[in-house]
């Protein structure tokens, strides 16, 4: 093994600035903590040459643009902000019904010399300046008598009233705050107490807060159950799954996302039986998704018409374009250019009739296919890809053959975007209370956003009609 001090030698003047200074403090004989951290930094990263490992070619990381987080090209060198020509956006002021005070700002004389002045026409400029007021809380009290029946020897009250009863402390529209603060900004129980004590006013504790998300929870049970008899109806569906932990458990995120509502299922498995017992073995819509497993045992059982994501194709394609070997480059640069040529004509269908639009979209599809099955390479990862596209290849073209169709599945993993973002923050969940909430939250939240409608305003509505014995509101459209 070479010594120790021979490493630093050789490596020192390529080293950086503060590693060579840790070296010098070490050669000096400093025994600060402060030099021991980057001292083994540098022992582990900063190998001499004979030491650094060599890896086969076949296990080195290709630089394609889906593994390197690179801006799209021409991009790297715009400034930030507005860029030069773009049309000029101003907030619109806001009505007059809406502005409590008015002032006016005269002047008596010219502010650089004091000589007299005259109104320019018509001419002003108005400054608005919105604030908002201290909250100001909003409190019942309730008293109930309590009387002695004689005949029957017991005290008895008059009943709470219905809406008392079923919230408890918390009213309706704080209840919605509460659950808008938990599911949609993604706080946690610690910040929303520090939320309500500091802006509203308010202590609650945690444990009450628990209560709070859990009656929104199952004021949800109704519209979240609606949704979920509707998905085997759908005629497309664009389906995606991530990560989800519960309390150290691994489990499985499902996102169902139709043309109008969005649906989140928390399942312990990453199979086709979810799919089964979700959409059922009648399922007649078409399936978008990527190429996992799960969904192509689910098209195997069920014979549902499945639209395999076109750029996770994309990606793979790239992706044996940077192996080594010209014969494997040449293949990934065929498929390559037979893709471009495919999505060039995709991006032309309203410039020409639609049945030659037709008749070209089919031409390239019919190109990718025999791209991907001509003159394959004896390499593994192109072997797999003639054969997945011998397999598979139709499944990737649905979209040509049936309009409305989208090629990519881009619809799921946006939507499920927020669910990640989620789990990042909160770490996942730690009971089936967990996982029911979320399941309805993340659908409520996908839903409003794909229906323009507002989340809290909802929350609020269907808070109101449990409390109030109301119907509660439909997560689907009337009509």
């Amino acid at each position: 093994m070479p010594n120790a001090n021979a490493c630093e030698r050789n490596w020192t003047d390529s080293a950086p600035s503060w590693k060579r200074s840790v070296l010098n403090r070490k050669r000096s004989g400093c025994k600060r903590n402060s030099c021991k951290l980057p001292w083994l930094v540098f022992r582990s990263n900063w190998l001499p040459p004979a030491r650094i490992p060599r890896l086969p070619p076949s296990r080195l990381l290709p630089t394609s643009s889906s593994h390197r987080r690179l801006p799209p090209a021409g991009q790297d060198k715009r400034k930030r902000g507005g860029q030069p020509g773009h049309p000029r956006h101003e907030r619109a002021l806001f009505p007059q019904d809406q502005v409590e005070h008015f002032f006016d700002h005269p002047l008596d004389g010219c502010p650089c010399c004091g000589g007299p002045l005259s109104r320019n026409a018509e001419l002003v400029r108005i400054i608005q300046q919105v604030d908002v007021e201290p909250a100001k809380l909003t409190i019942e009290e309730h008293t109930f008598p309590e009387y002695w029946c004689a005949r029957c020897e017991q005290p008895c009250r008059a009943p709470l009233p219905g809406h008392i009863a079923a919230g408890g402390l918390v009213g309706p529209r704080l209840t919605a705050l509460i659950a808008y603060l938990k599911g949609f900004c993604h706080a946690s129980y610690s910040t929303i107490r520090t939320f309500l004590t500091d802006v509203v006013g308010l202590t609650i504790s945690r444990g009450q807060l628990k209560k709070v998300i859990r009656k929104v929870s199952l004021a949800l049970d109704e519209p979240y159950e609606e949704l979920l008899q509707t998905l085997p109806d759908e005629p497309r569906l664009n389906v995606d799954e991530t990560g989800h932990k519960d309390n150290g458990k691994r489990m499985w995120t499902w996102c169902f996302r139709a043309s109008i509502y969005t649906l989140f299922k928390i399942d312990p498995h990453r199979s086709a039986d979810v799919l089964i017992e979700v959409l059922g073995e009648e399922f007649n819509g078409v399936l978008g998704c990527d190429c996992f497993s799960a969904y192509r045992r689910y098209m195997r059982e069920v014979g549902v018409v499945v639209q395999f994501c076109l750029a996770h194709l994309i990606r793979d394609v790239k992706f044996l374009m940077q192996l080594p070997g010209q014969k494997v480059q040449a293949y990934g640069t065929r498929l390559c250019e037979a893709l471009r040529t495919l999505f060039g004509v995709f991006h032309q269908r309203e410039q020409m009739p639609a049945a030659q639009f037709q008749r070209r979209l089919e031409a390239a599809r019919d190109g990718v296919l025999r791209a991907g099955s001509t003159d394959v390479p004896d390499n593994r990862q192109a072997q797999a890809m003639a054969k997945r596209l011998q397999t598979h290849g139709k499944s990737y073209f649905t979209f040509v053959t049936t309009p409305g169709v989208e090629p990519t599945n881009n619809l799921a993993e946006q939507a499920i975007r927020f669910v990640v973002i989620d789990r990042h923050i909160t770490q996942g969940t730690r009971s089936a209370d967990g996982q029911r909430w979320c399941e309805r939250i993340w659908t409520v939240v996908a839903t409003c956003a794909q229906q323009g409608l507002g989340v809290f305003d909802y929350l609020f509505a269907v808070v109101k009609a449990r409390f109030y014995g109301g119907e509660t509101p439909s997560l689907l459209p009337e009509g």
